[in-house]
């Protein structure tokens, strides 16, 4: 029950990160906000929780959101260019936050998240940027773009990773972790953790 909530959390924010994309918001100082990358910090934490439930899983839920946002990118009339800049980001940042994320499987919920977030939110803001706006942008317009992209999910892929929804798992390995002890695997109605 709670793994298709989850599916269908982080598909349906891939999928409205790409249906705002390209609409910004100016933040004085930070740069352009797009107002798909508010939607999009969160998909990297939602991504992370579908870990506990396998990285078959995980895999699923990518391919998954790759295949809905196609469909309702073509349906919707999105800029092809933009799609595709969206899929190669995609594939390309969350397979890197994957990789990172179950190489850390012995550490805490959180530092898992802020670790494989730390690498795949800049590299999917550059990737984006480069192949969204590259010669239709300036240099200086793109580069605000990025900062304000990273910077933004920064704040609310952790806001989210702190939410209270967290598991048994998550709690116990955060006291554990607290106390100075190894993380201990606990059984839920969700999966083992």
């Amino acid at each position: 029950m709670f793994r298709l909530c989850w599916l269908a959390a982080y598909v349906g924010s891939v999928l409205l990160a790409n249906i705002f994309l390209d609409h910004f918001l100016p933040l004085p100082g930070f740069g352009l906000l797009s107002l798909g990358s508010v939607f999009f910090a969160a998909v990297f934490t939602l991504r992370d929780r579908l870990h506990g439930y396998g990285l078959s899983t995980v895999l699923l839920g990518i391919g998954l959101a790759v295949a809905v946002n196609t469909a309702s990118g073509i349906v919707l009339g999105l800029n092809p260019r933009l799609l595709m800049a969206s899929f190669a980001s995609i594939m390309l940042s969350e397979l890197a936050d994957t990789a990172i994320f179950q190489r850390l499987r012995t550490h805490g919920w959180h530092t898992r998240v802020l670790a494989s977030n730390a690498v795949s939110v800049p590299l999917d803001s550059l990737a984006f940027t480069l192949l969204a706006f590259a010669g239709a942008m300036t240099t200086f317009a793109m580069a605000q773009i990025v900062f304000a992209d990273v910077l933004g999910k920064y704040v609310i892929a952790a806001a989210i990773a702190w939410l209270p929804f967290l598991s048994m798992r998550e709690r116990a390995s955060a006291s554990v972790a607290a106390a100075g002890g190894p993380v201990p695997a606990v059984k839920t109605a969700c999966g083992t953790y």
